[in-house]
């Protein structure tokens, strides 16, 4: 009889156990679920979290008789803190056992370090002189550090930072480089919608719009340059802008200006000078029935694409091979990604890219300040003898590393649960 009755009380303890385990698996499945809705969520609003979520369960009931001496529900470890109500099916025998009010809490540290993306803090310098050797000064540049309190907030709607800057190298006078520079928020970012309606994320297709939103504004430039009531039919520009949305950059250039990024220390050139020494720019003149007398595209212009230049335009009978479209690159800046030079020919007729990052680099670390910076690397190039304007634009991309975030979630049942649970596995 005593032997039937342990049978029976072995069997209890074991239904029992194993009807805690699948309250167990029950809790695992109902975290996952709240993980990948969590993700989801957080992928809306445009937050990067870890790829994958470590769920480590560990129960403390390993053997018989530990079921005789205590209990614990596991822990569960998640990404990021949460707090949720476990749905249990009425119909779970061990809930007819144990009150069905007895509450399943949250509260322990489920471990999920939060990375959030790179962001950088923007901060800009600009330096420019017409320099010893030319009599009038034909470059101009424009820096907005913040393009939404620039422009307006209520006007200019973008979920994240957005900073505009530009370098304008006139030739045959200022009057090109002058119009685009004050006309350059009306040109690139008040005329188009893009800019006006209201953008919960930076994505692919919001960074095509901006390119196309870009490659127009140049156009436009361009084609208000042919009145010869707003700018002389032998004046022209080269342009060379560049927008950061967040942690995206967009450099667009038409001529022999140069954006050059500074990665750990290493140049990266971001732009081309668009002349004849550029094969790929030869070729398309040629092909178009362009011709070059020495370096200048016919006889007159040392630069394959710019703004304005209407008498030179208008030598071809079809497409004239001077064009205004810009080549753009776009890029995601990472914590590597310390700071972008942006000068006119002036600067890089007596530098390399290497050697303008290298200078620029040390002064930043000796004091931190953009403006110096770009003081500095002007007053370099005039001192290495260049016979042109110098317009340099320095901007640093800072960000404080983000912080790591580590909190515990303990699933546990409630103390009147518990101590029927006791009772219960004590037979």
């Amino acid at each position: 009889m005593r032997t039937s009755r342990a049978s029976s009380s072995v069997t209890e303890k074991w239904l029992l156990f194993t009807q805690l385990c699948l309250l167990k698996d029950l809790v695992i499945r109902c975290v996952r679920q709240f993980i990948r809705r969590a993700k989801s969520m957080l992928l809306s609003q445009n937050v990067v979290v870890e790829p994958t979520a470590e769920i480590n369960v560990k129960s403390s009931s390993s053997s018989q008789q530990d079921l005789n001496n205590s209990f614990q529900i596991a822990q569960v470890r998640i990404n990021d803190s949460v707090c949720i109500e476990i749905p249990v099916p009425e119909d779970t025998p061990l809930l007819r056992s144990v009150k069905k009010t007895c509450s399943v809490a949250a509260a322990t540290t489920v471990e999920e370090t939060v990375t959030t993306e790179f962001v950088p803090k923007i901060s800009s310098g600009s330096y420019a002189d017409k320099g010893e050797s030319r009599e009038y000064m034909e470059d101009e540049h424009i820096c907005i550090d913040d393009l939404s309190s620039h422009l307006g907030s209520s006007f200019f709607r973008f979920p994240v930072p957005v900073a505009f800057y530009g370098v304008f190298d006139g030739h045959g006078g200022s009057q090109a480089s002058r119009y685009i520079k004050e006309n350059a928020t009306r040109l690139f970012f008040e005329e188009d919608a893009v800019f006006r309606e209201s953008h919960s994320t930076v994505n692919a297709f919001l960074l095509r719009e901006v390119e196309r939103s870009h490659r127009r504004a140049y156009r436009l430039a361009d084609l208000a340059m042919e009145d010869e009531s707003v700018v002389s039919g032998s004046c022209g520009t080269t342009a060379l802008t560049a927008l950061v949305i967040g942690r995206h950059l967009m450099v667009a250039n038409a001529g022999d200006c140069r954006a050059v990024l500074c990665r750990r220390g290493r140049a990266v050139d971001l732009s081309f000078d668009h002349k004849s020494t550029l094969d790929a720019e030869r070729r398309r003149v040629e092909e178009l029935g362009g011709y070059f007398e020495g370096e200048y595209i016919y006889g007159e212009l040392a630069v394959t694409r710019a703004l304005g230049d209407w008498s030179v335009k208008r030598l071809s009978s079809s497409l004239s091979p001077l064009i205004s479209d810009p080549e753009i690159k776009q890029m995601v800046l990472t914590e590597e990604d310390e700071f972008l030079i942006m000068g006119c020919d002036g600067v890089w007729d007596v530098m390399t890219s290497q050697y303008a990052v290298t200078f620029a680099r040390q002064g930043l670390r000796r004091h931190g300040d953009p403006r110096r910076c770009a003081m500095e690397l002007g007053r370099e190039a005039f001192r290495l003898d260049t016979s042109d304007n110098v317009t340099v634009v320095v901007i640093c991309f800072t960000s404080s590393p983000p912080a790591s975030q580590r909190r515990r979630i303990q699933f546990c049942v409630s103390d009147e649960a518990r101590a029927k649970l006791q009772t219960m596995l004590q037979g």
